[in-house]
């Protein structure tokens, strides 16, 4: 059994080639059943969580992540996103490989986000808005660049200097904004990697045209954009997969159940979309929406990524 970690793991995922497997995988289709999802409190904070998200093609590979969310690190200076990944050969059930998970996590989460704006957002969108400033939103930003040409890029987030931080990594086309209100009429794409359970993202101040795309919220008390801006895209919404949004996503969910948009509005799943089976957009003037909770069939991808580039190595 080869073990792999963060700094390696991140070594042998390029972002072109993960988002075209990614893409191969949802079109294919891969036993993917729903993630275990367990609330551990934790004293003084908000609540942790733990999950156990398994996936696995049938004579191929099985894997297995395991993750321990912990919101409240943010303000430690730790990682919020703790984990660890496994894959086993589908067939003897020998361990091939173990990884650390963080790093994985989250470049498979930016480039899932990235495929999905691939096909939904405008072919001229050219300013990518950045709602967060954790692991997720620095990945999103190379993720996104991979499939559009952006001129400029903005990050917003609750704190100024964690925005500028994250934008000091990157080139001058790449700023800090400390007014989220007045930045979303100019974004092409809105990409949000939050923890909130209150909505940011105003529907109202959204351009014509806009793809916004959220990732943060992975329970049905978690949404980053408010009744209106999933309103405004009603036949254009794509979810990452029907079970995980109709289980676990907020801004799905609550919608819902509020009466802004109903089951008929969601256009289809990732799947659908890289089968070319349903279109989000067919004119430049519509809003477009994905939602993402996080499906293992991304970690699948990706850990068969990294224990095959193993296999490559040994054979060089």
């Amino acid at each position: 059994m080869r073990v792999f970690s963060d700094a390696q793991v991140q070594e042998v995922l390029p972002w072109k080639a993960l988002i075209s497997g990614l893409k191969e995988t949802f079109a294919k289709g891969i036993s993917l059943p729903l993630r275990t999802a367990h609330t551990v409190p934790v004293p003084g904070e908000p609540d942790a969580s733990f999950l156990a998200m398994p996936a696995w093609e049938v004579g191929g590979k099985l894997a297995v992540k395991m993750l321990y969310i912990v919101p409240g690190n943010s303000v430690r200076g730790l990682p919020t996103i703790n984990a660890t990944v496994l894959v086993f050969d589908a067939v003897t059930g020998q361990v091939q490989a173990a990884m650390e998970g963080g790093e994985l996590t989250a470049r498979r989460t930016a480039a899932t986000s990235a495929l999905a704006a691939s096909m939904m957002a405008r072919k001229d969108a050219r300013s990518l808005l950045i709602v967060g400033a954790g692991k997720i939103a620095s990945n999103l930003i190379p993720a996104h660049r991979t499939v559009r040409d952006y001129d400029e890029i903005k990050i917003w987030a609750r704190r100024p200097e964690q925005a500028q931080a994250l934008a000091d990594q990157f080139d001058d086309n790449v700023t800090a904004v400390s007014d989220l209100d007045a930045a979303l009429p100019h974004a092409d794409v809105v990409a949000a990697a939050t923890f909130t359970k209150d909505p940011l993202i105003k529907g109202a101040l959204l351009k014509d045209g806009a793809h916004l795309d959220l990732v943060g919220g992975y329970t049905t008390e978690m949404r980053e954009a408010d009744n209106e801006a999933i309103r405004r895209a009603a036949g254009h919404i794509i979810v990452e997969t029907f079970e995980g949004a109709r289980a676990e996503a907020g801004d799905i969910t609550q919608p819902l159940k509020d009466g802004a948009i109903t089951e008929a509005d969601i256009a289809g799943d990732l799947a659908g979309l890289c089968q070319g089976k349903v279109q989000a957009r067919t004119d430049d003037s519509q809003i477009t929406f994905f939602k993402s909770v996080g499906a293992a069939l991304e970690d699948f991808v990706a850990a068969r990524m990294v224990t095959e580039s193993q296999t490559q190595t040994e054979d060089q």
